[in-house]
């Protein structure tokens, strides 16, 4: 059997700990989750806010087709939400916030630069 054959499964090794299973480095030295949130998806241009009812009555604010890295949303997510004084998270490239904040986040965003 090839050395190759036998890495191609490998999680965890004893010499280098967990092991990255997209590029087989060890986890401190993993080089594809960097690329990841480097990555800025392609957008239409557009940025989209819009209000969804989740479970139990609650609702959300989710904003897309931001040209952010991952890393990008994350920093816009955290200065959204210390300035609503709300929760929220990012996922899928998409800045979720907590409650119905479509105006004020269209203000702000306006504000940053991000909508015309």
């Amino acid at each position: 059997m090839k050395n190759s054959d036998l890495n191609s499964n490998l999680v965890y090794s004893t010499s280098q700990g967990e092991i990255c299973p997209g590029c087989a480095q060890a986890i401190d030295k993993c080089v594809c989750r960097d690329m990841k949130k480097a990555a800025v998806p392609k957008t239409g241009g557009a940025v989209r806010l819009r209000y969804e009812k989740g479970l139990k009555g609650k609702g959300m604010t989710i904003i897309t087709g931001l040209a952010l890295s991952e890393a990008g949303l994350l920093d816009l997510a955290k200065k959204l939400k210390q300035r609503f004084g709300t929760g929220g998270s990012v996922k899928d490239y998409a800045i979720e916030l907590q409650g119905d904040f479509q105006k004020q986040a269209g203000q702000e965003l306006r504000k940053l630069g991000f909508i015309k």
